[in-house]
């Protein structure tokens, strides 16, 4: 995506972001839960992101997927600094949806890697 900088120019979506967000944090986690764990892990992530949703002043995006196998769940998030991470992480609903999943004998362990945005189709982060 591209957003007219000037008459005739353009820029990319991820320039602008840079722009915006020089410091921007992306995440990615996937793990698979226990099958007689993954309706309690749905309850514990619609919590934290209820609380989440109330934290309007922070600039973050997080998603949660589910893979087909209904076990797999797929975490990416993006925050616009080091600050906003820590407060986001640090929401009781949050540390209480990763204790219950990892005392609840995962399948495959939290899997934690770190991004750099390439492209995107939102123009801002909010």
């Amino acid at each position: 995506m591209y957003f007219k900088y000037a008459k005739y120019q353009y820029i990319s979506t991820k320039r602008v972001l840079d722009f915006i967000f020089p410091k921007m944090i992306s995440v990615k986690v996937s793990y698979t839960v226990k099958p007689e764990f993954a309706a309690q892990n749905k309850q514990n992530i619609n919590a934290f992101l209820t609380d989440f949703k109330q934290l309007k002043q922070l600039k973050f995006l997080y998603n949660v997927y589910l893979q087909d196998d209904g076990l797999t769940f797929l975490h990416i998030s993006m925050y616009e600094n080091e600050e906003v991470q820590q407060t986001i992480l640090s929401t009781p609903s949050f540390l209480a949806f990763q204790q219950q999943r990892d005392e609840s004998g995962l399948s495959v362990s939290p899997s934690v890697e770190r991004l750099s945005l390439f492209g995107s189709s939102l123009g801002v982060v909010s």
